[in-house]
């Protein structure tokens, strides 16, 4: 038997750690509590990830993200031995550009698009690029995004003649995630990734941005790094128990009573 001697104590630092720090907030995209629609998206799009690979039939994530752009004010200093490499803490804002990064994670595979703006136009020539140039032999893309107004076959009506859009739109098996759960979408594990190894500098322009990019994703693409997503519907009922609407017992009928 354990002696109140015995038991593990709380450290000065665990304490610390573990205290209520009410000046610190943290953004997180929150599911509503028992939300239908929000459990058959989620459930729809994690069934796609639990299908084998198939060239006829490749999944791909996609998603985009906004880059401000940085210009110097001032030189920065060389990196030297013993000193890190300085710059100034003043810059020039030079505007905006924004990043499409289609994805395929059971190929390893990713390319990125840098575009001025991300309209619908936009988006309708990314994914015109991603069936003719990308994927032309496959008989349907799979396609998983974010439920964004700009994320819709209408756009391909808008950005082509009716023939051509509807010849990319046949060409797609389209899976939204629910509002609320873009971190269902594989394609922000990249942009994560991007982010840290890649957009974490200044970069004045579009043309240093996707040069920046370009070689970031010749790199990984080398390297086959690919996204091993274990988590499933069967997970989701048990951990996002929460989530799932209650079901409501209807009361028996008996014709037989009174």
């Amino acid at each position: 038997m354990r002696t109140r001697a015995d038991l593990p104590r709380a450290c000065k630092a665990h304490s610390q750690k573990s205290a209520i720090k009410p000046w610190l907030k943290g953004q997180w995209s929150i599911p509503p509590k028992q939300d239908a629609s929000f459990v058959w998206r989620m459930e729809d799009v994690l069934e796609v990830y639990t299908r084998p690979y198939d060239e006829r039939f490749p999944q791909v994530c996609l998603d985009e993200k906004s880059k401000q752009l940085v210009g110097e004010v001032r030189e920065p200093l060389a990196v030297s031995p013993g000193r890190p490499a300085r710059y100034d803490y003043e810059y020039e804002r030079e505007g905006t550009a924004n990043l499409f990064i289609v994805s395929e994670p059971l190929a390893g595979w990713r390319h990125i698009s840098v575009t001025e703006r991300r309209t619908k136009l936009d988006w309708a020539h990314c994914v015109k690029e991603l069936v003719d140039l990308h994927y032309p032999e496959a008989l349907k893309i799979v396609l998983v995004m974010d439920n964004l107004n700009t994320h819709t076959p209408a756009a391909l009506y808008e950005a082509f003649a009716p023939t051509e859009a509807r010849r990319i739109a046949r060409k797609l098996e389209i899976h939204y995630t629910p509002k609320h759960g873009s971190w269902l979408n594989m394609a922000e594990i990249e942009l994560s990734v991007l982010a840290r190894q890649c957009l974490d500098q200044r970069i004045p322009d579009q043309q240093t941005l996707a040069e920046e990019v370009g070689a970031w994703e010749a790199e990984r693409n080398a390297a086959e790094s690919s996204i091993d997503w274990r988590f499933t519907s069967a997970d989701a009922r048990i951990k996002l128990k929460y989530l799932y609407p209650e079901i409501v017992q209807e009361p028996s009928y008996d014709p037989n009573l009174p």
